[in-house]
């Protein structure tokens, strides 16, 4: 490998589905820092229920970007871009290689391809929808969506009031789709990417979530969101597994139907993440527990892309 060619291992997959436990194992073998592009593990004060890395995880590798702000503070996918190049940029001084894991598909292609510059939010536009939001409620924007723009509308996180508001301004502001602002070409990077895609099969997969699920109220779920009830409109904390504590802590259900809808709109996340990425030829998709081919993989892809070769 050459000194000057830097790589980025792209580590992907649903929630659940095994990606930290094989990080360690590929960072450990390549050398390789990791940054997350959870964007949820962004946030410290979500840690039960985002399955953030456990303390021993964290100190069995260089990890970065995990729990480094607060739900208090804003922070978006455009500063995710920036501080992941800046990140990276570093990293590339002392290494040729480092590893992006996580399952948040608007993020990982925003440091790989880079988003383009949105319009600057036209105030009015913004106030009517925000009241639209507040007097019809998300449905009455879903609707706008699946018109202006269906592309963005099959695979957008539904139960998102934000991220679907964001995307109908900028329909409505610049009279194109919200999707043409994400796939444009793509931008230069100081990296070459390998993707590596984990999936399970579809019983699997959700067995293990709906384990995982029980394991967080095992754990304190329940304590961590009543901790974080003065924060609750923050737009960090509309997550899975935080709404549905919050309907029980206001006594609109009891805790064992919170528990189901969690494990539900879960799974249905984890198909929506599958969604996003169905469309990516570069991804070349394992099984978590393939980790020697996964390893043979990258290191077939690092010396055919340094030498040159697609």
């Amino acid at each position: 490998m050459s000194r000057s060619q830097k790589f980025l291992i792209v580590l992907l997959g649903p929630t659940g589905v095994g990606k930290t436990e094989l990080s360690l194992s590929i960072a450990k073998h390549f050398d390789a820092p990791i940054i997350s592009s959870d964007s949820r593990q962004f946030f410290r004060e979500m840690r039960i229920g985002t399955a953030y890395p456990t303390d021993e995880e964290l100190t069995k590798g260089k990890h970065y970007l995990v729990g480094h702000k607060s739900i208090t503070e804003r922070y978006s996918c455009g500063m995710f871009e920036m501080e992941a190049i800046e990140l990276l940029n570093e990293i590339y001084q002392t290494h040729n290689l480092s590893l992006l894991v996580g399952g948040s598909g608007l993020y990982i292609d925003s440091l790989l391809k880079g988003i383009d510059d949105f319009p600057t939010p036209d105030p009015e536009l913004r106030k009517s929808l925000h009241e639209q939001l507040r007097n019809e409620g998300v449905e009455s924007l879903r609707q706008q969506l699946k018109i202006l723009d269906p592309e963005y509308y099959a695979k957008v996180d539904l139960k998102n009031p934000q991220r679907i508001l964001k995307a109908v301004e900028v329909c409505l502001q610049t009279g194109k789709t919200y999707t043409s602002f994400l796939t444009r070409p793509k931008k230069p990077r100081p990296f070459t990417a390998i993707k590596v895609g984990l999936n399970r099969p579809r019983e699997e997969l959700y067995r293990r979530i709906n384990e995982r699920v029980d394991k967080m109220i095992e754990q304190g779920l329940v304590d961590e969101v009543r901790n974080l009830i003065p924060y609750r409109n923050l737009n960090a904390l509309n997550t899975v597994g935080y709404k549905e504590i919050f309907q029980y802590l206001d006594g609109e259900i009891s805790l064992p139907q919170a528990v189901e809808l969690i494990k539900r709109n879960t799974r249905r996340y984890a198909k929506r993440q599958l969604t996003w990425w169905g469309r990516d030829d570069e991804i070349t998709w394992f099984h978590p527990n393939q980790k020697d081919e996964i390893i043979q993989y990258i290191e077939k892809q690092l010396k055919e892309k340094s030498n040159g070769k697609t």
